[in-house]
Formats: C-alpha cells, structure tokens, sequence
C-alpha cells in the first residue's frame, strides 16, 4: 500500500503537523465529488496475500531496507520508502500474530491491525484483530471543504477520514491535521 496523501497541503514553512486551506493536487478528484469517504482506523496497517500476513513498514531517508522488504512506493514530500514485510514469529511481532489469529476472514487485502496492542488501542474491542480497510464505515455526510471537515470532524472519537476512488486511488484527512483531538 502506497502512502495515502492527505487531501490539503501541509504548512511546510511553519507547524508541518498542520494542514493550510490549499488541496494537494493529487486529490483534486475528491473536491470533485469523487469517491466516497470511511472511517480512518487507527492501527496498524498489514496485509494478506495468499494466506500469509505482511506488516507495513516505512523507510526513512538514508536507511537501508531490511532483506525481505517488497517496494510499495515513495513519498517525494518526505524522503520515505513505503513497502512490506512478512510478519514472523519473532518477538516483534507477536501483536500482528495475535490479530491475525483473532480474526476469522482471512481473504486478500489490506487491513488495519487494531486492539490494545496497536496504537494504545484507541479502535477495537479489546481485543487484537485486523478490520479490513474495505469495509469502514462509509461517511455520506462528509464535506469536502477545508472549513466544512474541520467543523465536521470536531467532536469526533475516529481519527479522521479516507476517501476511495473507484479507480483504487486514496486520499485521507486526519483530525490532528486541523490540531484537533479524539473526543473519546
């Protein structure tokens, strides 16, 4: 899985944790009212593909890529290196074993590595299992305004939003990029 661009530029010459009111130009099609919006699980996002389980990882600029990491993309923005690596039995891993062994489907794609294992545990149901990224909740009510999401996503206990193209691109916004917070 590639990196998902965030739908507004960020504030490069200031709080780059912050996002400005200009849209990133590789998301022009979801201020034009293409694709729709779910919910951004906050986990850890993997992968099965025939069978087996994959962990994503980022590469940061100037390391090297570990033995059996699979290239996924490249973010110009930040320098990094996006792919995948085969979650193993290893101690590292041991969260990524549980979820996947707690979860009953099991088919190809990408999924969100969610419980009190995974990111302090702020989506599941305490307990460790993966949540397919395909089947998120859908948001109709979504605006697609700078102002309209920052109001909207206010008050709200996910982490914020993906937006899914028919044609397989994505774009997310994310509550902290408005320097709001989870109200849960």
């Amino acid at each position: 899985m590639k990196k998902i661009p965030t739908i507004f530029e960020r504030d490069w010459d200031g709080d780059r944790s912050r996002v400005v009111n200009k849209p990133h130009p590789d998301c022009a099609w979801v201020f034009a009212g293409e694709g729709a919006a779910t919910r951004k699980l906050d986990g850890q996002c993997c992968m099965i593909r025939d069978g087996k389980l994959f962990k994503r990882r980022e590469i940061k600029k100037g390391q090297a890529a570990p033995p059996e990491f699979e290239l996924a993309g490249f973010d110009e923005e930040t320098g990094k290196t996006v792919g995948w690596l085969p979650v193993t039995d290893a101690a590292e891993d041991k969260w990524f074993v549980e979820a996947f062994n707690n979860t009953s489907y099991k088919s190809d794609g990408t999924y969100e590595a969610v419980g009190p294992h995974h990111q302090g545990g702020v989506d599941g149901d305490g307990v460790d299992t993966l949540l397919k990224h395909s089947e998120a909740a859908v948001f109709v009510d979504a605006p697609r305004t700078f102002e309209g999401l920052q109001d909207w996503l206010a008050g709200k206990n996910i982490e914020g939003l993906v937006w899914h193209h028919p044609d397989g691109r994505m774009a997310k916004i994310k509550l902290r990029d408005f320097g709001l917070r989870r109200s849960g």
